[in-house]
């Protein structure tokens, strides 16, 4: 019975004409490409209703065949011939087209581009609003799905959008800034939705996020998801049944585990932020402290001593400052136990490493201890 299943499946994606498949897959690829540019101006309704019958076309061709792995595999292969002899002769596919596996989410990522662009006409953009969210009543199935899925993906959309956009914003305070914690729940949010397809999700995304945004503003939001309680507002009211996605404590630590991964990024962490956000950060994340005290530490042993002007100075631009080294120590000292201890004690037992010299300018554990004690 299976292979007669089988063979009338077969039988029937054999009647469906390849070359109108490849026909509308040329021009719904021309008409996603368009719809990021100005020239959606020149749209009125009936342009937006063609295109969005192109995208439920190709939709419909994933649901018919995406669960046959024979004639999927038959149809992947020749779409991407004709995507290959495209790159070779022509334009490449739009973005967002670039397997089988898209042709199921085409009529979202169309929508969605036609939401976010500015220059699509009054007529046209509300006839696509009338399309996608019809009003009072009752949505079939794949009306909710496409709701669904318009959602997630416009927070996925102002997630990448906020760390774009907003690199430049300055508030000394980053626990008070609204904007900063706004970015830091959703990169939250984001990394739960990653984390639930595959183990390696959230590293991925984390790093493709680094290459990606601005690097100075990234690091404040991965400091301010950080600093977030344990129960953020997006999740207050709500109660975690067994099972149910991970809280943003455990996004933290996945965010936690990635950036402790990462050495570049987190001398980045440790040199960028100021010394009073990382000390908060610090005073949270015992494994954190450990490093950014070993950084400074190893940063401190860079430094020489000029017997004439009685300095500590370093060799190469990217040493630290005397300055900024002993104002991240200050801080840490100023930090409520056990911080302030272990960064005491890591202090002295370099001091004793050195020669446990009390006079100034042998040792910079000596001096900085001394200028700690006379800062107190």
């Amino acid at each position: 019975m299976q292979r007669v299943a089988v063979s009338r499946v077969q039988a029937e994606v054999m009647r469906v004409p390849m070359e109108s498949l490849v026909e509308h897959l040329e021009r719904f690829s021309e008409v996603l490409a368009v719809s990021r540019t100005s020239h959606v101006s020149s749209w009125d309704p009936a342009t937006v209703r063609r295109a969005l019958q192109w995208a439920h076309y190709l939709r419909h061709v994933y649901r018919r065949f995406g669960r046959h792995a024979r004639i999927r595999s038959a149809l992947e292969q020749r779409l991407q011939n004709q995507w290959k002899q495209e790159g070779d002769s022509g334009p490449a596919p739009a973005q967002g087209l670039v397997n089988f596996q898209a042709l199921e989410h085409c009529d979202h990522l169309l929508s969605l581009r036609l939401l976010t662009n500015r220059a699509l006409g009054d007529a046209a953009f509300q006839y696509l609003l009338q399309q996608l969210f019809p009003g009072p009543g009752v949505p079939d199935a794949e009306e909710e799905t496409l709701q669904g899925s318009l959602a997630l993906l416009a927070r996925r959309r102002a997630a990448v959008h906020l760390l774009h956009f907003n690199a430049y914003r300055e508030n000394p305070v980053l626990q008070e800034d609204s904007l900063m914690k706004t970015q830091a729940e959703l990169l939250l949010e984001r990394l739960q939705e990653v984390g639930e397809g595959e183990a390696q999700g959230p590293g991925r995304f984390l790093s493709s996020l680094w290459e990606r945004v601005p690097q100075n503003n990234f690091l404040k939001v991965i400091a301010a998801a950080l600093l977030l309680p344990p129960s953020s507002p997006w999740l207050q009211g709500e109660e975690l049944e067994p099972g149910s996605p991970k809280t943003p404590r455990e996004g933290g630590q996945e965010l936690l585990h990635w950036l402790l991964g990462k050495s570049d990024v987190m001398t980045a962490f440790c040199r960028s932020l100021p010394a009073e956000l990382l000390t908060s950060v610090a005073g949270r994340y015992p494994e954190l402290s450990r490093v950014y005290l070993g950084l400074l530490i190893d940063w401190g042993r860079h430094l020489n001593y000029d017997l004439q002007k009685g300095i500590w100075f370093g060799t190469e631009p990217r040493d630290v400052p005397w300055e900024e080294l002993f104002s991240r120590f200050q801080t840490l000292c100023q930090a409520p136990p056990p911080l302030k201890d272990e960064v005491l004690t890591a202090l002295k037992s370099c001091k004793a490493q050195d020669g446990d010299f009390e006079v100034p300018g042998l040792s910079i554990w000596t001096d900085l201890l001394l200028a700690l004690g006379s800062s107190a």
